[in-house]
């Protein structure tokens, strides 16, 4: 009962807007077997943002790095405009790119391999398209623009995006309840691995995989204990509220 209400608590705590984002963001998702998934960006608004993204690594996730990619895809500063979000935008397009680039980049050829072992490897190729990109030593900020209350509930809907993602290829066929409680922890498992990944000064980021696997036993070790929606919601809340104070934003 206690761990009931503190659940309870944990979800009212937040915004309204947020707490009935979380209980509908993971309800929307599904892959489709029979249409191709249309473009994430229309042209213009891809072509900025690419050149953009190339200057990530050297200007983080700035409005100069928005200006410099509008120049090298041939357009006026004022076409930034288009991007109402401002280097927010800029995030999101690291965020949406690098997942819909793992069905591509991870093939699971051995047929022994099961569904835990496959999460960990996408989990790990997800941050190290991180590191392929240049983009860690920027992330802090990048974690900060993602903290704006404004800001949370695409944040948010990423994560369980990228989450269901890496759940499906590593093909879960799950369909009761733990639909809904395996996204929610691998959600919190991947924020929690993303912040510690920015502090990582070992070599080919070891610490951060040895991390990884550390929080995926805490899941397996605790997983009995989200047995239904609220919960998931609540462990959501949770760690989507330490993610955000983590960066110093009270809430």
């Amino acid at each position: 009962m206690a761990s009931s209400l503190r659940v309870v608590r944990s979800v009212l705590q937040l915004p309204a807007g947020v707490r009935a984002n979380l209980l509908q963001q993971q309800r929307s998702l599904y892959h489709s077997y029979e249409h191709d998934a249309p473009p994430a960006y229309p042209p213009v608004e891809q072509a900025i943002l690419a050149a953009a993204y190339e200057h990530v690594p050297k200007s983080g996730f700035t409005q100069d790095a928005l200006n410099l990619g509008a120049k090298d895809a041939g357009y006026l500063d004022i076409s930034t405009n288009l991007f109402k979000k401002g280097p927010f935008d800029l995030v999101m397009y690291h965020l949406v790119t690098r997942r819909l680039a793992l069905g591509n980049k991870v093939q699971f050829l051995d047929e022994s391999w099961g569904v835990g072992r496959k999460v960990r490897s996408l989990v790990l190729e997800r941050l190290r398209a991180n590191a392929e990109a240049g983009v860690v030593p920027h992330w802090q900020g990048a974690l900060g623009q993602m903290s704006f209350a404004e800001n949370i509930p695409a944040s948010l809907r990423e994560l369980a995006k990228l989450s269901d993602e890496i759940w499906f290829q590593a093909g879960d066929i799950s369909v009761d309840t733990s639909w809904y409680t395996k996204r929610a922890s691998l959600s919190s498992v991947y924020a929690a691995v993303e912040i510690y990944q920015t502090q990582d000064q070992s070599t080919e980021f070891k610490d951060t995989e040895a991390f990884l696997d550390r929080r995926l036993d805490e899941v397996r070790i605790l997983g009995s204990s989200f047995g239904n929606t609220l919960q998931w919601a609540g462990h959501q809340a949770g760690a989507f509220v330490n993610l955000v104070r983590s960066k110093g934003v009270r809430i």
